[in-house]
């Protein structure tokens, strides 16, 4: 990540598990038994992304009643959403893209953040700004493991969370390429899981999730 991360016993979001969960939240009263589930299944770094009226309470929420969990905004695309993220307990910021603005915005947030890309254009100017993690996005739209792999000889110095259409089966080949430090996915959280609150579902998948790796065991 291109900032410390405060009270976390790893230098980058990359590093605190290898799934980090997408999640959308509708109703601001699943937002902490959701947490809570993920968490207990070994998935800390939690993305929420700015996509339902009720995701900066979400974030709040989160923040203020889950101690273990490193909660961040995802889908953050202006400088007033980093500010009011930031403000509402954020501890890391992602982007589907980036601009130069959204980049002095998320840079000047004091947390970390990886800006979206998904050409080697964007990579290379990301590299020239001392950036040097980033989310790729839409990952399997935008070439997929095969992509990632024939810009690892180029750009070794560039990591990467893949992130779009990425499922349990081929989570481990992102896992196994030398610039992926982790993989955004929400299929541990499956719509009618969420829908009945069945938190035990949620924490089951969440922690086969974080059980992947390369070649799909268990780290």
């Amino acid at each position: 990540m291109n900032s410390p991360l405060p009270s976390s016993p790893a230098a980058s979001v990359l590093d605190l598990a290898p799934v980090v969960p997408v999640v959308v939240v509708d109703d601001l009263a699943d937002a902490v038994p959701l947490a809570r589930a993920l968490v207990a299944g070994g998935l800390p770094a939690i993305e929420v992304t700015l996509r339902t009226p009720v995701a900066l309470d979400a974030i709040r929420a989160i923040a203020g009643e889950v101690p273990d969990a490193v909660v961040g905004a995802g889908t953050v695309v202006t400088a007033e959403q980093v500010a009011d993220v930031v403000a509402a307990g954020a501890r890391f910021l992602v982007s589907p893209g980036w601009t130069d603005a959204l980049l002095e915005a998320m840079r000047g947030s004091g947390v970390p953040f990886l800006p979206g890309v998904s050409t080697t254009s964007e990579v290379v100017a990301l590299l020239e700004r001392g950036v040097r993690e980033m989310k790729f996005f839409p990952a399997e739209a935008a070439g997929g493991t095969a992509y990632l792999k024939a810009l690892s000889a180029p750009l070794p110095q560039a990591r990467f969370c893949p992130t779009g259409g990425i499922t349990p089966a081929s989570a481990p080949e992102y896992l196994a390429l030398p610039n992926v430090g982790c993989v955004g996915g929400s299929w541990m959280l499956p719509k009618d899981a969420v829908a009945g609150r069945d938190w035990e579902r949620v924490e089951r998948l969440a922690r086969a999730a974080a059980g992947l790796s390369a070649g799909g065991t268990s780290r």
